[in-house]
C-alpha cells in the first residue's frame, strides 16, 4: 500500500482535480478501510472467544483468586494485541505480495479502431515454456503494420485484447526446458508473434539471435524486420546484382533506408526512391534519384532510364501496382510487401479499402509471359510464423550482422518513445513523419500528459475509451531524436 501512496504523492498537482484521479483515490481508500475493518473484526472475535473462556473458568465450582483473574486478564490483553498485530502483519503481507506479484507493464489493444483503443497497464508476466527464451525487453520496433493491426486492417486479425508488436531487443532472463544456445544475461534481438510491446516476452528459441557487441538495443529493435525484409526481397526474391536498378517507395521509412543501404553494398546499383518532400534533404545521399511521392514518378524515372528499372519494391499497392509493373524491364521483378494506401484515417476505412482494391491492376499471366516480367509478394511474418522458414531467416540475420560488423550497414533510428507514448508514436508513423524507425524504449520515462492519457483504467480494469475527436484536440508533444 505504501507503493500506492508514493504514486499518489508523485502525481503532478494539476491531476488532483482530475475525475479519474478522484475515482482511483476513493476506490483505493475504500479498499484500505475495508481491510482494516476486517482485521478489527477478526481481533474482536478472538477477544470474545477468550472472554467466554474466562467466564467458564470463573464458575462457582472453581472460584478464581483476584490475583489469578488479574493474571488471566493480562494474558488475554496481550494475546488480543498479538492477534491485532498478527492480522495487521498478515494484511501487510497480502498487500506486499500483491505488489510483488510477477506483473509487468504492457501496451494493450482493447479492440480494433483508433488510438483510444491503446492503453498501458499491468498484466501477468509470462514464463518460458519448453524451447522458449524469456527476454527482459529494452526496446521494441514500431512498424506501419502495427498501425494496420490496430485498425483491424489485415487478413484474419487476431482476437482482442492483445499486446501488439513483432520485434524487440533485450536481455535473456530465463529459459525453458530443453533450451540451449543462450545464457542468462545474453543481449539478444527477437521476433515475436505479437506481445512484443511489453517489459517481458517469451518467444521460441528459433526466433532469437545474439546481438553484435557494438549494437545498441534501439538499433537492434530497428534492425530485425526492416533489414531482414529488405535483404530477402533484394537478394533472395529479386536476385540483385551489379549494375541493376531499384525503385523503392517510402524511401525515408525503415525498410526504405534498409534497401538503400543494402543496395550500396553492390557496385553500380542505381536506386530510385519516392518520399515526402520534407524528407528529401535528410535522405538525399542514400538514394541515387529522389522524387516527391505526390508527383508522376513514372515519367521522371523514364526520363533518366527509358527502359525502366529491374526491381520495384512496393509497400503502397493500389494504383502503384500498375505503375510498377509498367516500369519493369524485361526479366524485372515487382514485389509487393505492404498496402499502406489502405490507411487514410485513424480508423479503418472501407472506402479506402475499396478504392485501393479497385485501383490494383488485374494481372494477366499471359501478359507477364509475353513481357518477361515477374510479380511477387513478400511477408516476413508469414514466412516465419506460418511457413516455418526460421532456418532461412537465421542465415539472413547472420549475413546482416556480418555487414553490420563491417560497418557497411547501420539501422536508422528516427525517435525513441516510452510505452505510455505509444499513441503519439503511432500518430507520427501514420502521418509519414518518420525518417527511419520509431522505437518504443521500455525504460524511457513518459511525459506527465501522455502517462495519464495512456495508463489510467476504470474500476473494472477495462480501458475507458475516449471520444474519437478528442485525439485531434490534444497538444502533440515533440518527439525525441
Amino acid at each position: 500500500m505504501a507503493e500506492w501512496w508514493l504514486q499518489i504523492l508523485s502525481l503532478p498537482i494539476h491531476n488532483i482535480s482530475n475525475p479519474r484521479f478522484i475515482n482511483i483515490f476513493c476506490r483505493n481508500s475504500l479498499s484500505l478501510f475495508q481491510k482494516r475493518t476486517d482485521s478489527a473484526h477478526t481481533a474482536h472475535s478472538e477477544f470474545g472467544r477468550r472472554k467466554d473462556q474466562l467466564q467458564s473458568r470463573a464458575s462457582p465450582s472453581s472460584p478464581m483468586k483476584p490475583t489469578d483473574m488479574a493474571k488471566e486478564g493480562t494474558e488475554t490483553t496481550e494475546e488480543t494485541e498479538h492477534m491485532i498485530e498478527k492480522n495487521g502483519a498478515k494484511e501487510t503481507e497480502t498487500v506486499l505480495s500483491a505488489g510483488d506479484a510477477k506483473e509487468m507493464r504492457a501496451v494493450i489493444l482493447s479492440g480494433f479502431g483508433g488510438l483510444n483503443k491503446l492503453r498501458v497497464t499491468k498484466k501477468a508476466m509470462p514464463e518460458p515454456q519448453e524451447g522458449e527464451v524469456k527476454i527482459r525487453v529494452k526496446a521494441c520496433g514500431l512498424n506501419f503494420l502495427d498501425l494496420m493491426v490496430r485498425q483491424g486492417n489485415i487478413d484474419s486479425p487476431p482476437k482482442t485484447p492483445l499486446v501488439p508488436g513483432f520485434e524487440c531487443s533485450g536481455i535473456v532472463e530465463a529459459m525453458g526446458e530443453n533450451t540451449k544456445g543462450f545464457e542468462i544475461g545474453d543481449r539478444v534481438v527477437a521476433f515475436v508473434n505479437y506481445n512484443a510491446w511489453a517489459e517481458v516476452v517469451c518467444t521460441p528459441l528459433d526466433y532469437v539471435y545474439n546481438m553484435p557487441d557494438d549494437m545498441t538495443f534501439p538499433e537492434a529493435a530497428a534492425f530485425s524486420m526492416n533489414f531482414v525484409a529488405a535483404y530477402m526481397m533484394l537478394f533472395e526474391v529479386a536476385n540483385l546484382r551489379e549494375g541493376m536498378s531499384v525503385l523503392v517507395h517510402s524511401a525515408g521509412g525503415g525498410v526504405g533506408q534498409a534497401v538503400a543501404q543494402l543496395c550500396s553494398t553492390i557496385p553500380s546499383v542505381t536506386v530510385f526512391g519516392t518520399a515526402s518532400s520534407f524528407k528529401h534533404e535528410a535522405i538525399k545521399d542514400s538514394v541515387t534519384h529522389l522524387f516527391d511521392r505526390n508527383i508522376d514518378y513514372v515519367q521522371e524515372v523514364k526520363k533518366i532510364s527509358p527502359e525502366g528499372v529491374d526491381i520495384v519494391l512496393d509497400c503502397l499497392s493500389g494504383e502503384n501496382t500498375g505503375k510498377g509493373l509498367g516500369l519493369l524491364r524485361p526479366l524485372g521483378t515487382y514485389i509487393l510487401y505492404g498496402s499502406s494506401n489502405m490507411v487514410t484515417g485513424e480508423t479503418k476505412s472501407f472506402f479506402s479499402l475499396a478504392k485501393s482494391w479497385w485501383q490494383v491492376e488485374k494481372v494477366n499471366p499471359i501478359k507477364l509471359y509475353e513481357e518477361n516480367k515477374v510479380i511477387a509478394g513478400f511477408s516476413l511474418l508469414n514466412l516465419l510464423f506460418k511457413q516455418g522458414r526460421c532456418g532461412q531467416v537465421k542465415t539472413v540475420v547472420e549475413k546482416l550482422f556480418s555487414l553490420y560488423n563491417q560497418k557497411k550497414i547501420k539501422p536508422v533510428v528516427d525517435s525513441l518513445w516510452a510505452l505510455e507514448e505509444v499513441k503519439e508514436a503511432m500518430q507520427r508513423i501514420h502521418d509519414r513523419g518518420n525518417i527511419g524507425k520509431l522505437i518504443l524504449d521500455v525504460e524511457k520515462s513518459p511525459t506527465p500528459l501522455m502517462a495519464s492519457d495512456s495508463t489510467e483504467t476504470s474500476e473494472a480494469g477495462e480501458e475507458e475509451e475516449e471520444h474519437e475527436g478528442d485525439n485531434d484536440n490534444k497538444e502533440r508533444m515533440p518527439f525525441i531524436q
